[in-house]
C-alpha cells in the first residue's frame, strides 16, 4: 500500500485521468473530492462490499461452492496483488 501526506488544497494522481484531492479536515474526518471519466466507477468501500457481498448471496444457490470461495476471496482482497 502506497501512503501518501496531504494538505487540504493538495491532490494526487491515479494514472492519467484520476485525481483525487483533500477539501477539508476536520477533526478525523477528511472531505475527498474525485475527478474521474463516467466510465470508472466510485464507491464508498462499504457501500462496495455490501453490493459484493448481495451478489454471492444472489448467485449462491446456482454457484459450484469453489466458485463461491474464490469469488469471497477475491473481495476481500485474499489474493495478494501487491495493493
Amino acid at each position: 500500500m502506497l501512503v501518501l501526506s496531504r494538505k487540504t488544497g493538495e491532490a494526487i494522481r491515479i494514472g492519467a485521468d484520476i485525481e483525487v484531492s483533500v477539501l477539508d479536515v476536520r477533526g478525523d474526518t477528511v472531505r475527498l473530492g474525485i475527478e474521474a471519466p463516467r466510465s470508472v466507477q466510485v464507491w464508498r468501500k462499504e457501500i462496495y462490499d455490501e453490493i459484493v457481498l448481495q451478489n454471492i448471496r444472489a448467485a449462491k444457490a446456482s454457484l459450484p461452492d469453489d466458485l463461491l470461495e474464490a469469488m469471497k476471496q477475491k473481495s476481500s482482497g485474499g489474493e495478494n496483488n501487491g495493493r
